[in-house]
Order: structure tokens, then sequence, then C-alpha cells
């Protein structure tokens, strides 16, 4: 859900990281947000949340301009 909003928002690149196969990563991903949770979202270097925060964006038309920077 997170890539088709960001995809319709005309994002054409996006990085995954699969932290399901990367015990590393997992730990890593954990430590930098808090959370346990998948997707956990960046734009640039901004931390977004999850998908539910990111859909609160595009609702309050912050997404398009997060995306212009």
């Amino acid at each position: 859900m997170a890539e088709r909003l960001l995809r319709s928002r005309g994002v054409t690149e996006l990085e995954k990281i699969r932290v399901d196969l990367d015990s590393t990563r997992r730990t890593e991903m954990m430590e930098r947000t808090g959370r346990r949770t998948v997707p956990q979202i960046y734009i640039g270097d901004t931390y977004v949340g999850g998908y539910d925060d990111l859909a609160q964006l595009d609702r309050n038309d912050e997404l398009v301009k997060l995306l212009a920077v």
C-alpha cells in the first residue's frame, strides 16, 4: 500500500531493505525508529513512520511537499 501511494505521487525510485532477511538491518531499524513493524518509511533523510503516517501526510497535503524537497 505504501509503495502504491508513493508511486501515485510520482515516486519512481524506491529502496527496499528486507529486514526480514537481514537481522542486522532489522536491529538497526528498531534502534533508529523504536518500532518493530514494517514498513518504516524515509523520504530522503526524513523519517515518516509507517504506512498510516504516510497516508496521513497525504491526506494533509504534506506528502507532495515533502517529496518536492
